[in-house]
């Protein structure tokens, strides 16, 4: 009966290294170009390790950068690919050129991505896009991407937490302490909202409004961390 109990035991750790190790995933940053690209430049993680779970990220973060580079109408995005959407940012400039020969404005797109958080619960990705296409300025974006470590699904941002009411309470607080800090003028000073980017990163959950989100142009980015002491109770993943 020992026996078979210590053979039980053994087998079931096999079972366990084997499933940790499936579940083992790495990121590692590629630039993609194409040929005759002088206008484009994109560096992001790329996951490798258990193909079912890294092929849900990196396709969702090629995702976010095809429409990221399209220019038009966003439901008529036709690119396949990043390299697709590098040739067609470079030839709607060479159209642009035709079209107003006299212009001497230069496009250009900047797309890097790095990973905020990696445990055995959840990834944070966080993608910061630059793309001018004339204009006064460009327009600066940074997205969070949040993915389950164990199936490589994304997590919408009310699946992040146990508690969002309370999350809103806590995260209240910060933001009237972030915005005071600033003397950020807000578009409505008496309503809060999440916003549209939140993610896990070593120092707690951070929350980011882009511009225009909640102020003007002219405020930029609004960004804050609330230490995981702080809401441990609220969230739905561990942060370790």
């Amino acid at each position: 009966m020992y026996l078979k109990k210590h053979l039980l035991i053994v087998c079931l750790l096999f079972i366990f290294i084997a499933c940790k190790d499936e579940l083992k995933l790495s990121f590692s940053e590629v630039n993609i170009s194409t040929s005759h690209n002088n206008l484009v430049e994109v560096n992001i993680p790329n996951a490798t390790g258990n193909k079912d779970i890294t092929d849900q990220i990196n396709s969702r973060i090629t995702k976010h950068i095809i429409a990221s580079l399209h220019i038009g109408e966003p439901g008529h995005i036709t690119s396949k690919s990043i390299k697709e959407s590098i040739t067609l940012f470079n030839k709607e400039f060479q159209s642009f050129e035709t079209d107003f020969p006299e212009s001497t404005e230069q496009w250009e797109a900047q797309i890097d991505g790095e990973v905020l958080f990696h445990s055995l619960e959840i990834i944070s990705i966080a993608i910061t896009s630059y793309v001018n296409t004339g204009g006064a300025h460009g327009t600066l974006n940074i997205a969070f991407l949040n993915f389950e470590t164990k199936t490589g699904n994304l997590i919408v941002n009310n699946k992040l937490f146990k508690d969002i009411e309370g999350f809103k309470k806590v995260a209240k607080i910060y933001f009237n302490k972030a915005i005071k800090d600033e003397e950020i003028i807000l578009d409505d000073p008496n309503i809060f909202k999440l916003p549209s980017n939140i993610a896990y990163t070593e120092e707690g959950i951070v929350l980011l409004y882009n511009t225009y989100e909640i102020a003007a142009y002219s405020t930029g980015i609004i960004e804050f961390t609330i230490p995981f002491e702080d809401i441990d109770s609220l969230l739905y993943f561990n942060n370790f």
